[in-house]
């Protein structure tokens, strides 16, 4: 009877051996290797929040809110996480006596989308060639 090995898995849950290849494959244009994750982008409300801001120009609170079943809550804490990080920019405004939030992505959140889209293809192509 064969004995399965377990992989060693680090603090990302991803092989240690994909890590190693990742690692010494690419970087990104911050200098941090490709298998470190973005966590500010991984967390899935933030990231459905930052890839529709990337396909829409302009937001409003209202629509960001019904297009990904967020409550008004978690919409705002997580909205705010990205724009302290300078991801997203918040503009509040009156529209008449009813004031309105409207998000858009800013360049550096548009550069870090692109590497944890660029980091994930790197981790997925590592996965298949194990």
């Amino acid at each position: 009877m064969a004995v399965k090995r377990k992989q060693k898995i680090d603090g990302n849950n991803t092989p240690a051996k994909t890590q190693a290849s990742l690692a010494a494959t690419s970087s990104s244009a911050s200098g941090t290797t490709a298998g470190q994750l973005d966590n500010l982008i991984h967390e899935r409300s933030r990231l459905a929040i930052i890839s529709t801001l990337a396909v829409h120009d302009r937001l409003s609170f209202s629509e960001l809110k019904e297009l990904l079943d967020l409550s008004d809550g978690n919409l705002s804490v997580q909205a705010r996480k990205l724009e302290e990080a300078g991801y997203l920019s918040c503009h509040k405004q009156f529209v008449g006596r009813t004031p309105r939030t409207e998000f858009t992505l800013t360049d550096s959140g548009r550069a870090a989308l692109q590497r944890y889209v660029s980091h994930m293809e790197a981790l997925i192509k590592a996965m298949k060639q194990e």
